[in-house]
């Protein structure tokens, strides 16, 4: 079908006769000396020709056509293309959008490869590369006419960063997993309503760096703080409509540009080189701190939603190659939100990487966290352990040097792989946080309410056990425990504080009639939900909560701990806060003495793991077959005897002791001692050779004494409570 031509009154400059590559993708200035301007190389496979859009300070449009092609690459070189110029795309060639043919050079496009971004995507028709009316409903058979260059945002061409703020080698902490401890937080939400960080720098990457900040993640111990997405997003037709936001930022527009809402109103002021400035600033203070930053990254999808979508970057430049189709050429969505990236394309796999790179070279950061990362996994034939991207992620020089952890599932088909990557990738464990859930929420409910025994399949003690070794039903022994990283909460979901509130989910200021959330949180209110002024109901839940932590902080794994819950941060039930950019979403630092008093026990608990490192990885000797395997777990009865295959099949037992065994390592042992059970237990310290005494260290009730008890002897332990001992 014939598409549209551009507007009539932009100019079109022939291109230099210079000889360019085809690689790097993206624009890459050449230095004055060589005459200025940049080579510009764009993916298009499907197009026939491609125009660089330069625009000037009065909003002028220059095109220049990229001469060349190769392997589905345009590239040329553009005189007038500069640092600090803004610029778009445009494309040519066939409409067809059944066969993934979606060329309209109408739409001005984003360069997917930009480095900075100015502007935003305004809700108009205009924006659409299919005609629309003005509810934004139309026919994707006829293409759209109307220019879509004054609604949609431009790239900025960046040069290179100042001296001071370069990457250099041997400048990040460089952590192992052994000593990680991960805080997974939202930039605006952790510092919007920090009232040591000055006001103007609230919400902002500047923030992060700032002292008041740096000393809460130092002294609670984290090593790591993982950033939900930081590159430029927009949000939803749908949420707009509702005046509403992605807040969360699952939703991106460039991969290699920092969000701009997420500067202080200074950067924004002074262009796309000051956003990136300030991250980097704020970066190398964390790093100053000893801190890493891993970012959560979504190569997944796009911004564009489904095919009835908007017409931004993508989709116009080459739909066919980027966005995944099925056997009959449909579009193919496995992860629920409009769009799939096909990383069983090549070049797909080379977008990622690329950007990957960049953001490791160019920002420092030291990891990344992929979102629904089986999607990044799925070849011609669906998920492979052996995808080039998990490849490239061992192989390449740079990118073998950082952490990688991935969310392992999708919702396509046999999306859940959890226990299935290869190193170098860690991996969330929903299993952990379910069967930890279900341990001290859902079975003690039953407990509590006189239901008798939980159910024993694959519940109880066996489970709890299971998932506090880390895990060695799901990840392959010979790798280590560190494989798991253990979490109870995370951005999608209830609080902690929530976990322990509310029964159901809330969510009706989403504005989806609370439709939206997981409807299966494993969680308990302790008998009211919501609010409450009963002392023993609160009492109650604040106990729980320390369970949960304990759980987490000492199992092995790496432990990652969600910004507020280290203070029973609450988001008044609602699990699914991608939409409240406000008050429900940003964390309160106006504490309640109990809620300081719960801090403090969570620095506490951090504190034991990073004293007694036996906690880390207990249970194998990473490297040795599995036959060889000592054993650094030994798990004993309320007697001090250790447990027998009875025991361990007896749903209604819910005291158990695990030692964490240090001698053969010549490090200090651990005791944790755990009655999840309805009432006050005295239970026997295991009588170990080597281990005379054991130290108390850690109660999550309020229980203090520190008075040294002989191995062998009877220990006090409060019902539903955990009870942590040293031996020394």
């Amino acid at each position: 079908m014939p598409v549209p031509t551009t507007p009539r009154d932009a100019p079109v400059t022939p291109a230099v006769p210079r000889r360019t590559s085809p690689h790097p993708l993206g624009v890459t200035l050449r230095p004055e000396a060589d005459g200025g301007g940049a080579d510009v190389a764009v993916l298009a496979a499907h197009a026939d020709g491609v125009e660089v859009c330069v625009f000037g300070e009065d909003g002028r449009e220059v095109r220049t056509a990229l001469p060349d092609v190769e392997l589905g690459v345009w590239h040329g070189h553009v005189p007038h293309l500069r640092e600090g110029s803004r610029y778009g795309l445009r494309v040519h060639g066939r409409w067809d959008p059944e066969r993934g043919l979606r060329h309209n050079p109408a739409k001005l496009l984003l360069d997917p490869c930009a480095r900075g971004v100015e502007g935003e995507v305004a809700l108009v028709p205009e924006v659409f590369g299919h005609a629309v009316d003005a509810g934004l409903h139309g026919d994707l058979a006829v293409p759209d006419g109307r220019d879509s260059a004054p609604h949609v945002p431009r790239g900025v061409v960046l040069g290179p960063l100042p001296e001071p703020l370069r990457v250099r080698p041997g400048e990040q902490p460089r952590t192992p997993w052994s000593r990680t401890v991960v805080y997974e937080a939202h930039v605006k939400g952790l510092t919007k309503r920090h009232p040591d960080v000055p006001e103007e720098l609230r919400g902002t990457y500047a923030a992060l760096g700032h002292p008041a900040v740096l000393e809460h993640l130092t002294s609670l111990g984290v090593t790591a703080l993982e950033l939900l997405p930081v590159h430029a997003s927009t949000s939803e037709v749908h949420l707009r409509r509702r005046g509403l936001v992605n807040y969360w930022g699952y939703n991106t527009l460039a991969f290699n540009a920092p969000h701009p809402g997420y500067a202080t109103a200074a950067a924004r002021a002074a262009g796309a080189g000051a956003v990136r400035e300030e991250f980097r600033r704020a970066v190398a203070a964390l790093h100053d701190a000893g801190i890493e930053v891993l970012l959560d990254v979504v190569y997944n999808h796009t911004c564009e939603e489904g095919p009835d979508g908007a017409h931004l970057s993508l989709r116009g430049l080459d739909d066919a190659t980027y966005y995944l189709r099925d056997a009959g050429g449909r579009p193919f969505d496995v992860t629920g939100c409009g769009n799939s990236l096909d990383f069983g394309e090549r070049r797909v796999v080379q977008f990622a990487l690329d950007s990957l790179r960049y953001w490791v070279s160019e920002y420092g950061v030291d990891g990344f966290r992929y979102d629904l990362m089986t999607t990044l996994a799925r070849g011609r034939d669906g998920f492979t352990p052996d995808h080039p991207l998990l490849v490239a992620l061992m192989s390449d020089p740079v990118l073998a040097q950082v952490k990688h952890v991935a969310e392992p599932w999708d919702i396509g088909p046999f999306g859940w792989r959890t226990g299935q990557y290869p190193a170098p990738v860690h991996e969330w464990n929903d299993r952990f946080r379910d069967g930890v859930r279900r341990f001290w929420l859902t079975d003690a409910r039953e407990v509590a309410l006189g239901h008798g025994a939980p159910d024993a399949a694959g519940r109880g003690l066996r489970e709890f056990a299971t998932r506090f070794a880390g895990s060695a039903d799901t990840f392959d022994v010979t790798r280590g425990r560190l494989t798991s990283v253990n979490f109870v909460t995370a951005h999608d979901g209830f609080t902690l504080m929530d976990l322990v509130s509310y029964d159901r989910k809330h969510n009706e200021a989403n504005g989806e009639g609370n439709r939206d959330g997981s409807d299966s949180d494993t969680s308990w209110n302790h008998g009211v939900e919501g609010p409450t002024e009963d002392p023993a109901v609160l009492a109650a839940r604040r106990r729980s909560v320390r369970n949960l932590l304990a759980t987490l902080v000492l199992s092995s794994g790496v432990p990652m701990l969600t910004a507020g819950d280290e203070f029973g941060r609450s988001q008044g039930g609602n699990n699914n806060a991608y939409c409240q950019d406000n008050e429900v979403s940003w964390v309160d630092w106006d504490l309640a003495d109990w809620q300081r008093d719960l801090l403090a026990d969570t620095r506490e608990l951090v504190a034991l793991r990073s004293r007694y490192p036996v906690l880390a990885e207990a249970g194998v000797r990473r490297g040795h077959p599995v036959r060889e395997q000592r054993q650094d777990l030994r798990w004993f009865a309320e007697d001090g005897t250790e447990m027998t295959v009875d025991r361990w099949h007896d749903a209604g037992r819910r005291i158990l002791q695990v030692l964490v065994d240090g001698r053969e390592r010549g490090l200090a042992s651990v005791v944790v001692v755990v009655n999840a059970g309805g009432r006050q237990r005295d239970v026997v310290l295991p009588a170990v050779q080597g281990l005379p005494r054991f130290h108390p260290r850690w109660s999550s009730t309020p229980d203090r004494r520190r008075r040294v008890v002989p191995a062998g002897s009877a220990l006090r332990v409060p019902a539903w409570s955990v009870r942590v001992l040293a031996s020394a």
